[in-house]
């Protein structure tokens, strides 16, 4: 199969779906590669890493889709490359249909079959998503802490607390992949941590992540408690493929001290926060009751160095897959079909449709 690995195109998106090294193994398969002429760079990746393991560099997008069967790329395509895309392309990206309905309805138009990184599930795992909601939940603390500083407009606290001054207050919704890593390291800095979900297992396991954690689950009024004394609120809710569910109203952000922050993960399932919007890193907040906000769409495209690797150490495996004739027989990728032939099949996307 011919493998295509376009450039990012997305405001300070530097991954890359395939490093050289997983490139070199499609090769050695028997596949043809095309990556685009400095797709790597932003990565770390030179031109020559991938051309001396046998890879085709393509030097523009219309070039590689042209040739290409399959699109391997780390984001969704947006503007011009929607029109690069064909009915017998098959591309595999992360998509996040069920927040950007008119992405659905025009790979739906275009006839093609698009598989979804964040839709391959193995039981309760969602394989390919994970390292990039640990990435993400780390940054969510990390960007958190750094938008609690008086000239990024916060109210001038040291998250972690000293001697003499006391510890800031966290609250993180959701401890999957991104909560639980936003917990680790807002816990590790000092920061006292309360972490809401509906897991007994997941709120055991967090609550041993250290002292200052604290476990609970998410009734109405211990969130809106909660919610109205801290100083960083983490979204961090997912139902895989689905609309995230709004679990913070107006009214709750409305409650939160001026210069308090809130940093949406779920945004690219259209956010579990009801203020949320999505932003980019070229204006990456905004403030709504005095409060900040971070809804960046695409986290961990900041750090693609580590991101890159740890993306394609998950993903090689699926496309390697998804690159045989009969891969359809595979369930867990058949199951990961958001759109095919003119239709939307993923069930959470349905009602949508």
């Amino acid at each position: 199969m011919r493998i295509g690995i376009p450039k990012e195109t997305r405001p300070f998106e530097g991954r890359v779906a395939l490093i050289p090294q997983a490139c070199g193994d499609l090769v050695r398969l028997g596949h043809e590669v095309l990556v685009e002429r400095g797709a790597g760079l932003g990565s770390g990746f030179s031109n020559d890493a991938y051309r001396n393991i046998g890879v085709a560099l393509m030097d523009s997008p219309g070039a590689l889709y042209d040739r290409a069967e399959m699109v391997v790329r780390v984001k969704e395509p947006w503007g011009p490359e929607l029109d690069l895309l064909r009915e017998d392309h098959l591309l595999f990206c992360f998509l996040h249909l069920a927040a950007n309905r008119p992405l659905m309805e025009r790979l739906r138009q275009i006839g093609l079959t698009a598989l979804a990184f964040e839709t391959v599930r193995q039981g309760e795992r969602l394989p390919i998503l994970a390292p990039m909601s640990n990435i993400a939940g780390c940054l969510a603390a990390q960007i958190g802490a750094g938008l609690l500083h008086q000239h990024e407009g916060g109210k001038g606290l040291l998250l972690g607390g000293i001697p003499a001054a006391e510890r800031g207050r966290v609250v993180v919704l959701g401890a999957g992949n991104a909560g639980a890593a936003a917990v680790r390291l807002a816990a590790s800095v000092g920061a006292s941590v309360t972490l809401f979900d509906t897991d007994p297992g997941k709120l055991e396991t967090m609550r041993r992540a250290g002292p200052n954690v604290t476990s609970l689950y998410p009734y109405a009024d211990s969130i809106a408690r909660a919610i109205a004394e801290t100083d960083l609120l983490i979204g961090a809710v997912l139902v895989p493929g689905a609309q995230a569910p709004r679990l913070v109203s107006e009214a709750l952000v409305a409650s939160m001290e001026a210069g308090s922050v809130v940093v949406d993960v779920s945004v690219d399932q259209g956010g579990c926060i009801e203020t949320t919007r999505p932003t980019t890193y070229e204006a990456p907040t905004f403030e709504v009751h005095d409060v900040i906000h971070f809804g960046v769409t695409n986290m961990p495209g900041i750090v693609p160095r580590s991101a890159s690797r740890a993306l394609c150490a998950s993903l090689y495996p699926w496309v390697a897959r998804l690159a045989q004739p009969r891969w359809r027989e595979d369930a867990t990728l058949a199951a990961a079909v958001n759109v095919s032939a003119g239709e939307v099949v993923y069930p959470a996307l349905l009602p949508l449709a």
